[in-house]
């Protein structure tokens, strides 16, 4: 069990699930549940999927462009603009993208177009960024832009086995993303090594390159009001990722790192039991309060509160 709901004192509801600590060699530190069966870690694998392409070839011309290429936007208009401008400079457009069309995820631009009857497009989907920069890594090696997504194309061929070589265990399976792309299972100790391994990488590397593009652009990360924006912005030298079904991962350059599932795949719960788990590796508490402890609204007020159950001792 690694989060709690409580409301107005009684315990309401739980999260389970599995979460581990490790340190910057990739030890395991610290440990809840079974954190050695294969997950899907979604979205969390973006960051390392991110050196491959710079592997094949991908020269961004900014570090907002691989930022958004190895994040997940909420589709506001710079993200969408950004991810055009990386098409564009690979000679290609939207209509290259092989994610499906979406509403933005920022609900007042969302409001904006539903207002307007504007229809979702495929710019707005939360991977956009990601599509946008794997089609401009097939232009540079020189590899079809046709059939991208399909496993066996050299650009996914490449990414399996560079997600299999951050973690240090091969990948146990494939599947299909919510954006069409080839997913990748790994343990949750292979996930938090590999972030782990971006911050640890020396300056000029492309592992480095990744890593501190997206904490020096973070709002390309993720968006306004996102946990993963404002927890880069909060923490000096965090680099976190969150996916989708409760997967969570962060790494401390010189600490280690967290990565974490939770069995329901919710997101309520998911911010409590990382920050427990940074608190691990001597993030200062006073800096996570707002992810650490989320409110549970009761009438007018605040009535409860949703908390890691998990407590990692030093």
């Amino acid at each position: 069990m690694l989060v709690e709901v409580w409301r107005s004192g009684f315990l309401e509801s739980v999260h389970r699930g599995a979460v581990v600590v490790v340190g910057p060699d990739g030890d395991v530190l610290a440990s809840a549940g079974d954190v050695e069966r294969p997950v899907l870690p979604r979205s969390a694998n973006k960051p390392v999927q991110a050196t491959a392409l710079l592997a094949a070839g991908w020269a961004p011309r900014s570090g907002e462009e691989l930022a958004i290429g190895a994040g997940s936007h909420s589709g506001e208009d710079g993200h969408r603009e950004l991810a055009a401008a990386v098409l564009a400079a690979a000679g290609l457009g939207p209509d290259d993208l092989g994610c499906p069309p979406a509403l933005p995820q920022h609900e007042p631009t969302r409001a904006g177009w539903l207002a307007t009857g504007r229809e979702p497009e495929r710019l707005a989907m939360n991977c956009s960024g990601k599509h946008a920069a794997m089609l401009a890594a097939c232009v540079a090696a020189g590899w079809p832009t046709q059939g991208y997504l399909d496993r066996g194309h050299p650009l996914q061929r490449a990414i399996e086995a560079r997600l299999g070589e951050a973690a240090g265990t091969p990948v146990s399976a494939v599947v299909v993303d919510g954006c069409g792309a080839p997913q990748h299972a790994l343990p949750l100790t292979g996930l938090a090594r590999a972030v782990s391994s971006l911050v640890e990488a020396p300056p000029g590397s492309r592992e480095r390159a990744v890593a501190d593009a997206m904490r020096t652009h973070p709002w390309f990360v993720a968006g306004t009001g996102r946990e993963d924006t404002d927890l880069m912005r909060a923490v000096d030298g965090l680099l976190v990722k969150g996916g989708a079904d409760g997967v969570h991962v962060a790494a401390v350059p010189g600490r280690g790192a967290v990565a974490l599932k939770l069995d329901d795949g919710g997101e309520r719960g998911r911010t409590p039991a990382l920050c427990a788990g940074l608190r691990r590796l001597g993030v200062p508490a006073e800096r996570l309060g707002p992810w650490s402890l989320l409110p549970v609204s009761g009438g007018d007020g605040v009535v409860g509160e949703v908390c890691s159950a998990v407590t990692f001792g030093s």
